[in-house]
C-alpha cells in the first residue's frame, strides 16, 4: 500500500506543479486554424452542403473542408479571398481590380490553394 500511496503523491505533485506550464504553453500555443468566427464556418458549411447534398456525410465532408482551409489561411487573408471572388462576380469598370490586379490574383491563388487541399483530404 505504502509504494501506491507514494506513487499516487509523487503523480499529483508532478500534474500539481505542471500545471501551470501547461496553461502558458496553450495561452502561447497559435490559435490560427480556430480564429474563424463560428457564423463564418457555419455559412461555408452551409454553401458546401447546398452544393454536394445535404447528407450526414456531406455535413462531416464540408466540416473538414472548413477546418482544412482554417488551418491553412488566416481568417483576415478568407475575408479578403471571398471578397475578390464575391467582387468578379459584379460587372463594371470598379471592379476591374478585382478581376486584374496582381494582389487579387495572388489572393484568390491562396484560397484556391487551400480549397484544393481540402478536397484532397476531406473529400
Amino acid at each position: 500500500m505504502k509504494p501506491r500511496i507514494a506513487l499516487k503523491s509523487l503523480v499529483g505533485g508532478l500534474c500539481g506543479s505542471l500545471a501551470p506550464i501547461a496553461a502558458l504553453v496553450l495561452l502561447a500555443a497559435p490559435a490560427a486554424a480556430n480564429d474563424y468566427p463560428t457564423a463564418a464556418r457555419a455559412d461555408y458549411v452551409f454553401g458546401c452542403m447546398a452544393s454536394n447534398g445535404q447528407t450526414q456525410e456531406m455535413l462531416n465532408r464540408c466540416a473538414c473542408s472548413i477546418d482544412v482551409i482554417a488551418s491553412l489561411l488566416p481568417y483576415e487573408r478568407y475575408v479578403e479571398a471571398e471578397t475578390v471572388v464575391r467582387m468578379r462576380q459584379v460587372g463594371g469598370e470598379k471592379t476591374v481590380m478585382f478581376r486584374d490586379s496582381a494582389v487579387a490574383k495572388e489572393t484568390l491563388a491562396e484560397l484556391r490553394r487551400a480549397q484544393a487541399e481540402a478536397e484532397i483530404r476531406c473529400f
